[in-house]
């Protein structure tokens, strides 16, 4: 680890709080001129993930910003206009097309890379990347298909070899359509002046690093290279270059780098309500939430269901700037269901109830149902709030 300078500046545990949340865009006035593709810009990525309940992670992101944004309108804003592309980044995530040029060096890594879980057989590269060339976009099965058994995880050779493309950089998702990526050709789909791997690792990643830094405020080394899924010693390389500078967050116990930006103004302005996906940036990783909010979370859905304590899909609640419960929601009809509500004292209950009313305007139900609230005392005053906000 390399040495890093004497930290200049002091921040309390609350100003890191604040400093955080406006930097993933929940603390002052929403730019909603920006809309979707300035959510996007702002954060640097937002993850892709399978589970649908209220709506897919990637449209709960920009909801969480703006309030009631179409989820169509989500959707065109990502994938029209060649604005994003889709990589590998903290997990599979969207990202903004302007920060291709950036993961050339993640792109050489893996086509230096020796061993793969799949093996790809032979021609199956070329016949994929004719197909598209002649017929794309396409999805695997309409390249030929994805899977050789109903196991998710049994490829054909055409899904082995496109996405071996995919992350070589040959060919880009331009699209989800059903859930199925939608493949091209990136000479097609990335524009002239972004196609390229000219950038060495060390600019690659001090751009990442720093994009890092902005996009949370302030973090830990761990915290800055979690964000695009970074090695230690890769940010150690390139930080005391980024333009991030050392900080001393109190109670945190271990160096922390700072966006000069997010120093320089004060932190104000109206805080969110509302409730979080538990692939939010904000919280996606569960070292940093528990150091900033108090706050353990995890995701339950892969729990046995009998082990499952606050439940399936369980979205944090935030509201001002506290991570103040959680909600485990369903749909029935026009019905959202609170299977499970966790609430953090009497304090919480008005909060709970107005993301939750919210969230279900968001997504055409006209009813809210709670099932089981943890604590039994707290359930009438919530169902009373809920009966009032919904008339």
């Amino acid at each position: 680890m390399t040495t890093q300078p004497r930290p200049t500046t002091t921040l309390t545990a609350d100003e890191a709080r604040r400093i955080a949340l406006r930097a993933q865009g929940l603390l002052g006035a929403p730019d909603r001129r920006a809309g979707v593709r300035g959510v996007l810009r702002h954060l640097g990525a937002v993850q892709l993930d399978t589970i649908s309940v209220l709506a897919r992670s990637h449209e709960l992101v920009p909801y969480a910003r703006l309030g009631a944004v179409g989820r169509q309108t989500v959707e065109a804003a990502y994938w029209t206009d060649a604005h994003a592309f889709e990589y590998w980044s903290h997990a599979a995530c969207i990202l903004p097309i302007e920060e291709w040029p950036h993961f050339a060096f993640r792109r050489r890594a893996y086509r230096d890379r020796p061993h793969w879980h799949h093996e790809l057989p032979d021609g199956a590269y070329d016949q994929v990347i004719k197909q598209l060339r002649t017929e794309g976009p396409l999805t695997a099965t309409e390249l030929g298909g994805a899977k050789k058994t109903n196991d998710w995880w049994d490829w054909s050779g055409t899904k082995v070899a496109v996405e071996r493309a995919l992350m070589y950089g040959e060919v880009v998702c331009v699209e989800r359509r059903g859930w199925k990526r939608v493949y091209d050709l990136a000479e097609r789909a990335v524009p002239a002046a972004l196609l390229h791997d000219e950038l060495d690792d060390t600019e690659c990643l001090r751009r990442l690093v720093r994009l890092a830094g902005e996009s949370l405020g302030v973090g830990t080394r761990a915290d800055i290279a979690d964000y695009h899924r970074l090695k230690a010693e890769q940010v150690d390389a390139v930080i005391a270059d980024s333009g991030l500078v050392p900080v001393e967050v109190e109670g945190w116990g271990r160096p922390a780098w700072a966006d000069p930006a997010a120093l320089a103004t004060p932190p104000r302005g109206r805080h969110r309500t509302t409730l979080l996906s538990p692939f939010d940036s904000l919280i996606w990783e569960r070292a940093r939430t528990e150091r900033i909010f108090g706050f353990t979370h995890r995701l339950e859905a892969y729990v046995p269901k009998p082990k499952r304590v606050h439940g399936y899909f369980a979205m944090p609640v935030l509201a001002g700037g506290r991570l103040v419960g959680r909600v485990d929601p369903a749909r029935e009809g026009r019905t959202l269901v609170a299977r499970q509500v966790t609430l953090d004292g009497p304090k919480a209950v008005p909060a709970v109830a107005q993301a939750l009313v919210e969230a279900a305007t968001w997504v055409n139900c006209t009813n809210v149902r709670v099932e089981r609230v943890d604590a039994p005392e707290l359930r009438e005053p919530l169902g009373r709030e809920l009966a009032g906000l919904l008339g």
